[in-house]
């Protein structure tokens, strides 16, 4: 919820800065001058133009002028300093594309150095600014919360939290009273409302129960004879599942999960991520790494190279799954997981699932589409019809493409599930995975996967 306090703090923001990139690139053009290399007016006039407009992108990719950046101090400071080193590689970039790179040594350190100091300065006196502004004139907006129940617990929570809002507290604190038989009795909606009005609340977030859905009418007329602005919060607290709204034409739809990968944005982005990166394992490592261990795997083992299995997929769809054949040929391999010192593992099948080697035939999967760099690990088809049986979320992990690696491998919830309890740590982190992806998490996820594959796991065999 923007206020006005928040729109003004949003709009001076990024005019000081402007303002101080221009001062900055103006006292580093003087100081050049006076102290260094002399530099042409009209080079200094046509660069601090494409200064301000490099400026302006890098905010724009690090957004440090929206809403959810302006809310936390924290996020102000990192979203600054992720824009003023990005402004740095892009105007020296530049600079050498438009053959000025010859530009004075002595204006780049007092230019970076001015502004590194002057975003300092005003950082800290914005906030103390803010705090003075919080304390002697509050000119937050004043909001509570009617509803003490678990929703409305956490969305005060949340409140508090926000810079730009004064959060009073509950409607109907102290309002109850005892009647003679002892009962508790909460004063009425109308008395609470009252009650808001005449101490300044602005706004009043309404955290209603499911079940009472149909008292809203009644509450917005109550609201709107007091002058008090409602805001409705359907307690959802009470389910176990992460909700996310979408409006789809006139309708808001509630989803039961919130699932970045189900914008077509973060697929685009997570697809493209696995073409490069499976492209270039299959064009420079698998190359001469399958003849390598196609002549190894036959002298150890009669049989094929490559094992394939019917594995569950993305929503539940099964599709052929390649590894290098680590074991001996044998009936149980569609049954029966690899446990410590399995005798069907061969000599080089043991070292191939030590380092993870037996599973770079899957970069074909991914790159054909059934499969994605990261996500939760495919399991056969008879594991996924038994655990979906014992464990309630278990299917949730099939919304999502599998992967070769994934969050529950690098947390070490790989291989044997000897028990339940495991498999539902698995499934846990899998749903995590889901719920908060990112790219930099895949990034993050697949060095870590590479530096446990240098390091071994005492899980991988």
């Amino acid at each position: 919820m923007e206020t006005r306090y928040l729109y003004l703090l949003r709009f001076t923001l990024a005019c000081t800065d402007l303002l101080l990139v221009n001062i900055c690139f103006f006292l580093g053009y003087y100081l050049s001058n006076k102290y260094g290399i002399r530099i042409d007016k009209a080079i200094y006039q046509h660069n601090v133009v494409f200064c301000n407009l490099i400026w302006i992108i890098c905010t724009g990719i690090f957004r440090l002028y929206t809403e959810q950046i302006i809310l936390k101090q924290e996020l102000i400071y990192k979203s600054t300093w992720k824009s003023a080193a990005l402004h740095v590689a892009l105007f020296i970039a530049y600079l050498f594309f438009t053959n000025t790179s010859d530009f004075s040594k002595s204006f780049f350190i007092s230019f970076y150095a001015l502004m590194v100091f002057s975003f300092l300065l005003s950082r800290f006196i914005g906030t103390a600014l803010q705090a003075t502004l919080n304390k002697n004139f509050d000119v937050r907006t004043a909001v509570a919360v009617m509803g003490m129940n678990q929703g409305g617990l956490k969305l005060a929570k949340y409140l508090e939290q926000q810079s730009s809002l004064h959060f009073v507290g509950f409607l109907g604190e102290g309002s109850s009273s005892i009647n003679e038989k002892g009962e508790l009795i909460m004063a009425s909606t109308a008395d609470q409302l009252k009650v808001a009005a005449t101490s300044g609340v602005d706004e009043v977030f309404v955290c209603i129960d499911t079940n009472k859905m149909s008292d809203l009418p009644d509450l917005i007329r109550e609201g709107e004879k007091q002058c008090i602005r409602l805001n409705f919060v359907p307690d959802l607290a009470v389910f176990d599942a992460n909700f996310r709204v979408d409006k789809r034409g006139d309708f808001m739809v509630l989803c039961a999960r919130s699932e970045p990968l189900e914008k077509i944005g973060c697929r685009f982005r997570k697809r493209l991520f696995d073409i490069i990166v499976s492209s270039f394992v299959i064009l420079f490592i698998f190359s001469w790494l399958y003849p390598l261990l196609a002549i190894i795997i036959k002298i150890q083992s009669p049989g094929p190279v490559l094992f394939k299995q019917l594995r569950s997929g993305r929503d539940n769809k099964s599709f052929w799954c390649y590894k290098f054949r680590s074991m001996r040929l044998n009936n149980e391999s569609n049954n029966l997981q690899a446990t410590l010192n399995d005798s069907r593992i061969t000599p080089i099948g043991r070292f191939m699932r030590k380092t993870s080697l037996d599973e770079f035939p899957q970069f074909f999967n991914v790159l054909l589409g059934y499969m994605s760099i990261l996500g939760p690990r495919p399991h056969m088809l008879s594991h996924t019809e038994q655990y979906r049986q014992i464990i309630d979320k278990y299917m949730i992990r099939h919304f999502l493409k599998p992967g070769i690696s994934g969050w529950a491998q690098i947390n070490g919830y790989r291989g044997e599930t000897k028990n339940t309890a495991l498999m539902e740590k698995r499934v846990e982190h899998d749903i995590w995975y889901m719920e908060n992806w990112s790219l930099m998490l895949d990034v993050k996820i697949m060095f870590l996967t590479i530096i446990n594959i240098f390091r071994g796991e005492k899980n991988a065999y």
